[in-house]
């Protein structure tokens, strides 16, 4: 009888390790039934915290994939992890040794450091902010203040190694969701987790994106731009999945596609009682029913 081999890398479980508003960590049970069962490369043009990414990742090893966000200082987190971990580890250590409030914003005052730098930069700030938000001022200078943790992990060794190893030949783009277009191809799975469409006055965490011309802020005019490149890819037979706002709007834009339901925790918003459950949209171009991809 064969013996089963021992020197095979086991299956890593990557998850994100940076928090990350309207993640789709929490979500994923939801979400993960409404994939293609089967695809060719994976594309995410809004990868922010990579909850997708990691969990397809975990699933199959050696995933191809190209991650895109409009964000460098998150696209150069990313690469140092995937490319000099152990260059950023001990200087995430040293954050988690210094951390305090004069600490804390003497690093959030400090601009142009290099990629190894800025990326413990990035992460000791996710990790010590207010609620993990990523925002930027007019000069696009990161302006949240410092959280109430007591012991805030800055340093997890064991999720940054798994995320290092999920990253391995994975391309990593600085840029527009539209640079999607010059890469996908019929087969390919793309999900899209845009900036969503503000249901109130308080639920607009779009300032960070900026667009190709430069404006801030993620309005109706992107939401259309990103719908056409939607049906871009439809076209191509790309295996689609978006979500976004339950909203008038979202289901003008991709009206004639399959639109589900998925009920998801808020946990964020100025007023504590309304923190909870609230409806998106999971715009698809296959169904159950439709066997295109199957």
């Amino acid at each position: 009888m064969a013996q089963a081999r021992t020197d095979v890398p086991a299956p890593v479980t990557a998850t994100p390790f940076l928090k990350w508003a309207g993640g789709k960590a929490q979500v994923l049970p939801q979400l993960a039934p409404l994939f293609p069962a089967r695809f060719e490369r994976y594309h995410e043009p809004f990868v922010g915290g990579g909850a997708v990414f990691f969990a397809l990742a975990s699933q199959r090893r050696g995933l191809a994939a190209t991650l895109i966000d409009a964000n460098p200082d998150l696209m150069n987190c990313y690469r140092v992890v995937r490319d000099r971990l152990a260059d950023l580890m001990p200087l995430l250590r040293e954050h988690q040794a210094n951390h305090a409030k004069d600490y804390y914003y003497a690093l959030r005052a400090q601009h142009d450091l290099p990629p190894v730098e800025a990326a413990a930069r990035f992460i000791y700030l996710n990790k010590t902010c207010y609620n993990g938000l990523y925002r930027v001022n007019s000069k696009g200078q990161f302006n949240v203040p410092m959280g109430n943790y007591v012991h805030p992990r800055i340093l997890d060794e064991e999720v940054l190694r798994a995320a290092s190893d999920a990253l391995q030949g994975v391309d990593l783009v600085t840029g527009d969701f539209s640079q999607v277009l010059e890469e996908a191809q019929e087969g390919d799975f793309i999900y899209f987790d845009p900036p969503f469409v503000p249901v109130s006055p308080t639920a607009n965490f779009t300032g960070y994106w900026v667009s190709r011309a430069g404006k801030a802020g993620f309005g109706e005019e992107e939401q259309a731009r990103l719908a056409q490149v939607y049906r871009e890819l439809d076209r191509r037979g790309c295996k689609l999945v978006l979500s976004n706002s339950d909203c008038d709007l979202i289901h003008d834009l991709y009206a004639g596609f399959d639109i589900r339901m998925v009920q998801v925790p808020r946990l964020i918003n100025s007023n504590p009682e309304k923190r909870g459950p609230v409806a998106e949209v999971v715009v698809r171009n296959f169904s159950a029913a439709d066997h295109r991809w199957r």
